[in-house]
């Protein structure tokens, strides 16, 4: 990380990276106005500042973001927590996910789900929103319905602060998987 000026400007940056938290933009204001950005973002003589050119670039803005999110306070984080959509909940169900959560629950068949299924999952969400307050938050993709809804089960013995703490996790990891996702080939 380095506190080197950035070779692209906040609108830029914000506008191709302030959909990776799920209606957070503030992350990526935040993380740019802050000055903490990869170091690859001011190499002299890059041609696009703002592309991903590998995994390891990825990885780089992906931890400057999630310390971002880190530093933030329990209010912001949970802001953060409740501006996620339920799995296979109301959002997927009317089609008003993000093109990116809707492409990481169908990624894991969620958009397929049988009508037993589709009863497990609202159970299951409306089980963990009375226990936790907040939405059950899992980075889907590469898992499939059957494991996802052995993890609503299994989370739900976890206290408040451990799921918590476990959304966080699983929102770097989703913010991860977006940012792989930006990588030019």
């Amino acid at each position: 990380m380095t506190d080197a000026a950035p070779l692209l400007d906040r609108a830029t940056f914000v506008s191709h990276y302030g959909g990776i938290y799920e209606h957070s933009a503030w992350i990526a204001e935040r993380a740019f106005d802050q000055g903490h950005l990869p170091s690859y973002l001011s190499e002299p003589g890059r041609s696009d500042p703002i592309e991903l050119r590998c995994s390891d670039e990825a990885s780089a803005l992906a931890a400057s973001l999630a310390k971002t999110l880190s530093n933030s306070s329990d209010p912001e984080k949970l802001a953060l927590i409740l501006a996620h959509p339920d799995l296979v909940g109301n959002a997927a169900l009317a089609g008003e996910l993000t093109d990116e959560s809707n492409a990481e629950q169908a990624s894991a068949g969620l958009d397929k789900c049988s009508a037993d299924e589709l009863a497990r999952f609202q159970s299951a969400n409306a089980a963990y929103k009375e226990r936790f307050g907040f939405p059950f938050i899992m980075a889907v993709r590469g898992a499939d319905r059957q494991s996802i809804l052995a993890a609503f089960e299994l989370r739900l013995s976890n206290d408040k602060q451990v799921e918590f703490d476990t959304a966080l996790v699983e929102i770097n990891k989703i913010a991860l998987l977006r940012l792989e996702a930006l990588i030019k080939s």
